[in-house]
């Protein structure tokens, strides 16, 4: 009977808490309900709420398994845009072969071109097809062997000088013929290029100008020689000598081609290189034979600059002096980073040198045996004229 009571009261223990737990979920229900109704705008944001929880929790919850449907989308989505790939990279092959072609094709005729037109026969003014060395040679032959002589003579031509004798010879008696030659450059040495949006391109003369072609002409056989293009400097040197103390031009074509620089080589003037002088802004412009040069720092188109009177001086000098080799001369100076105007220096210590001698003379002094010997040798050394 004990038994039986304790059983029993563990059943309605057992029912109550279950009645309690029942009346909480009622509660929790009406509760909800209660919330939901309560008003338009609690109830949207309640249901906002749980709709951002439940996209979190799926967030959490992380993919879903292989297998789902959209696992499925997402593999068929993978697969077109390989595809879709593949066909563009196939796409861009075939244009990249037919580029290749077209190519190919173009190059092979404007080189059958080539070959016909630069390897036939010169005509002469009857149109008749003018002899050479290669008509006995197969038809093909024939014309690669011409056409290869053709851009041979025509590599030649750009590189090396128009001709071995760029100058006539020297003339004889009764005519004139100055005892040196000046080989002087016109661009940013007598000339000075300047651009703008209002005038284009425009030369600016060089103070002086005038003053050193007239004052050299007697003494000097004056050659413009410049890597300008005849074209081109052709009207300058009009421009600039009207009254014609230029006794020749030069223009890009004599000179040397080196190294990606026009080089002017004297062994091709006709002129004896000991009588020659060659004025430019740059030293790549004489470096077969340095010492035939002197290097004046480029104009930048000052119009206080002296530099051109200075060199007339400099240049009459050596003239008036009988130099009999210039470079002897121009050695001294090779270094200098303006050799003008170390020889205004020494020019200048020469004067005052002699008005020193001239006050001994005055006043009744006897001036020393050798008083730095000539004009010449006090300007260089005299061991460098022997």
């Amino acid at each position: 009977m004990a038994a039986a009571g304790r059983a029993v009261a563990a059943c309605g223990a057992r029912a109550a808490l279950g009645a309690r737990r029942g009346r909480a979920a009622l509660g929790r229900a009406g509760a909800l309900r209660a919330a939901s109704g309560a008003g338009t705008g609690t109830g949207t944001g309640t249901a906002e709420v749980l709709q951002e929880r439940l996209r979190l929790h799926q967030a959490a919850a992380g993919p879903p398994p292989p297998g789902s449907r959209s696992d499925e989308e997402r593999r068929h989505r993978q697969e077109e845009e390989e595809e879709e790939e593949r066909r563009r990279r196939q796409r861009l092959a075939g244009a990249r072969r037919l580029a290749l072609r077209l190519g190919g094709l173009l190059g092979a005729g404007t080189g059958v071109a080539i070959v016909y037109v630069f390897g036939s026969n010169a005509v002469d003014e009857h149109g008749a097809k003018v002899p050479d060395e290669f008509d006995g040679d197969p038809v093909g032959i024939q014309q690669l062997r011409r056409t290869y002589k053709y851009f041979k003579d025509y590599r030649q031509m750009i590189i090396e000088p128009t001709s071995p004798k760029l100058l006539p010879d020297p003339l004889r008696e009764p005519y004139y013929q100055p005892p040196y030659t000046l080989v002087i450059e016109l661009t940013d040495v007598l000339l000075h290029p300047e651009w703008s949006l209002v005038t284009g391109w425009r030369f600016k003369k060089r103070p002086g100008i005038e003053s050193l072609l007239q004052q050299l002409a007697p003494l000097y056989e004056i050659v413009v020689f410049t890597s300008e293009t005849g074209m081109t400097a052709f009207p300058l040197i009009d421009s600039i000598d009207p009254h014609g103390f230029v006794s020749y031009r030069l223009f890009r074509d004599a000179t040397r081609y080196m190294d990606g620089r026009h080089v002017k080589d004297i062994s091709c003037l006709n002129r004896d290189p000991a009588k020659v002088v060659v004025v430019d802004c740059r030293k790549e412009a004489f470096c077969l034979q340095p010492y035939n040069g002197l290097a004046l720092r480029r104009w930048d188109g000052s119009s206080d600059d002296r530099a051109l009177y200075d060199l007339a001086a400099f240049l009459k000098t050596i003239a008036l002096s009988g130099v009999e080799d210039v470079r002897t001369v121009l050695e001294n100076y090779a270094l200098e980073d303006d050799p003008l105007a170390a020889f205004k220096r020494r020019r200048s210590q020469l004067e005052e040198e002699e008005q020193q001698r001239l006050a001994e003379l005055a006043q009744g002094k006897k001036p020393p045996g050798l008083f730095l010997g000539a004009l010449a040798g006090r300007l260089w050394p005299r061991s460098k004229q022997q």
